[in-house]
């Protein structure tokens, strides 16, 4: 399942770019491999997500039944992405990949306003467990592309993410297809550096958080 990407895919990429930026303002030491877990319910658009990143072919995307592994090199680190299938039959093993995670991202259909409740249930099961306490978590409202779908300061409503107080989190629109709404912003809010990681429609940061033991693995 574990391929390498090209350091050169980096150049310009809007994620890696953010994530990097994230890590160096969380972490004092920041280890060299970096785990990210990518999550969230079937037919979110994790898959899709992934290949962007790693400039491969989109056109043809299955369901992922158990997971994916894409690992890049860039700025000295090693990123390590593992995008596990969303199917409700596989949730439950969601927790066997939780252990030593850095960055959590969550991938959300925003054009499914049917399944808001569902993600939203999930997302805070999330939020609850132990092995996966004050790792910030980067929530991406997929599939913006679509005229049905919900911005991402309605979805931010919806889950009311404004309660999360344990972690840095943010919400962001994109679209995975199309790799809209993904620019990096290099301009950085004081009073919100830790969070100052890809501009959004809502985010919260806790000065705590930095001094949480659990977000220096």
């Amino acid at each position: 399942h574990q391929s390498q990407c090209p350091k050169s895919n980096l150049s310009s990429s809007w994620l890696f770019k953010g994530l990097l930026s994230i890590l160096r303002k969380l972490k004092s030491a920041p280890d060299q491999e970096v785990r990210i877990l990518l999550l969230g319910l079937d037919n979110a658009g994790k898959t899709t997500l992934l290949k962007q990143l790693a400039s491969e072919d989109i056109s043809h995307i299955t369901p992922t039944q158990g997971f994916n592994i894409k690992s890049v090199q860039s700025q000295g680190f090693k990123l390590n992405v593992w995008d596990i299938g969303g199917q409700r039959k596989i949730r439950p093993y969601w927790r066997n990949y939780f252990e030593n995670t850095d960055i959590l991202i969550y991938v959300i259909d925003s054009a499914d306003r049917k399944r808001f409740e569902e993600t939203g249930q999930e997302l805070a099961e999330l939020l609850e467990e132990e092995k996966l306490s004050c790792v910030p978590v980067l929530i991406f409202a997929n599939k913006q592309d679509l005229l049905t779908a919900a911005p991402a300061s309605e979805i931010a409503e919806g889950l009311n993410l404004h309660t999360i107080r344990d972690r840095v989190w943010q919400i962001q629109s994109c679209s995975a297809l199309t790799g809209e709404g993904v620019q990096v912003d290099q301009k950085s809010t004081p009073s919100l550096t830790p969070s100052s990681w890809i501009p959004a429609p809502a985010c919260h940061s806790l000065p705590a958080i930095m001094r949480c033991g659990r977000c220096h693995h």
